[in-house]
């Protein structure tokens, strides 16, 4: 039986994803500014993923078996074509702040497809109370009547509610795939399957034909520099770590603080708007997510508290 991680390893992982992915939306918008979004995600975790995987090897880490690139691909193309890709998609017409929003979402849907799965059990009121506060932020935010400043793109919005649902089924799968290689192999594995198959989306969607090397811009540039650097290769890598170390209601946490970090940074810096509808909104939502979180590990100590007891009597039982 595997020991549990560190606290502090935990803290720290957990620290990264909160602060790092709540300014990674900004940055994603402001790539997609100049280079087409596929291949911009397709790019960023292909360098970060190889980069990894390469200093993986050079620790010494042995090759990768054949056996294990399927799962890693599935993972990667899981969280990064269907979540990340989607993203990136739709933030040309999402403002940052409230992409972050729309993804907040994340727990609601691991709770709904983790109650899908066969021998688990049946979600408690708190839980279902979180997902009825969830939808109902989501549909105080994505109100098709509003018009102006406050209006979100439907089509967008659908995509960016597609895209949290895509990611939760990566994080569950991906917890439940433990691979022998090192672990940094395998996060540089899932990495890199992901980018490339980022690209190949890209490629189906006839973006290098729209994409334009020389009208990158400089603030582009800058803005795929820091998510290939800090947001994939530190964010990204904390997060594959937690969804194999914690639980998935734990590793999606970051559901609470990455909205908060998002508006501040998109007002600062994009002067993207803050109206009273979207403060509205995230406070609902991220209610729901806080109770959706509060109500699952309250589940989990109970039946982890339950097991010992639960034990000798099965070996009673079984003389």
């Amino acid at each position: 039986m595997e020991s549990p991680p560190a606290r502090a390893k935990v803290a720290l992982a957990l620290l990264a994803v909160y602060i790092i992915w709540g300014s990674t939306y900004l940055g994603i918008r402001i790539v997609v500014e100049t280079i087409p979004p596929f291949l911009s995600a397709g790019m960023r975790f292909s360098l970060a993923g190889g980069a990894l995987f390469l200093i993986a090897k050079l620790q010494g880490a042995p090759s990768p078996s054949r056996a294990s690139w399927k799962p890693a691909a599935i993972t990667g193309g899981l969280l990064l074509l269907g979540g990340n890709g989607l993203v990136s998609w739709a933030e040309q017409s999402v403002p940052s702040s409230l992409t972050a929003l729309l993804i907040a979402i994340v727990p609601l849907w691991v709770v709904v497809i983790d109650f899908a799965l066969p021998g688990h059990l049946r979600p408690s009121l708190g839980v279902l109370a979180g997902i009825g506060l969830g939808l109902a932020g989501v549909a105080i935010l994505v109100d098709p009547s509003q018009v102006g400043a406050a209006h979100i793109d439907p089509v967008g919005a659908a995509v960016l509610i597609l895209a949290s649902a895509i990611w939760s089924v990566g994080t569950i799968y991906g917890g439940r795939v433990k691979l022998k290689e090192a672990p940094l192999l395998v996060i540089g594995m899932e990495m890199l399957a992901g980018g490339l198959i980022l690209l190949a989306a890209g490629t189906l969607a006839g973006e290098w034909q729209a994409f334009d090397l020389g009208g990158v811009s400089q603030r582009s540039l800058l803005a795929f520099v820091y998510l290939v650097l800090v947001g994939a290769m530190v964010g990204f890598t904390a997060y594959l770590w937690l969804i194999k170390n914690v639980p998935p209601a734990l590793a999606t946490t970051y559901a609470f603080v990455n909205p908060v970090v998002a508006i501040y940074v998109g007002w600062l810096v994009l002067a993207e708007p803050v109206t009273p509808r979207t403060l509205l909104a995230a406070a609902v939502i991220i209610a729901g997510v806080a109770l959706i979180t509060q109500a699952r590990s309250r589940r989990s100590r109970e039946i982890a508290e339950a097991q010992p007891v639960q034990a000798p009597l099965e070996k009673e039982v079984s003389r």
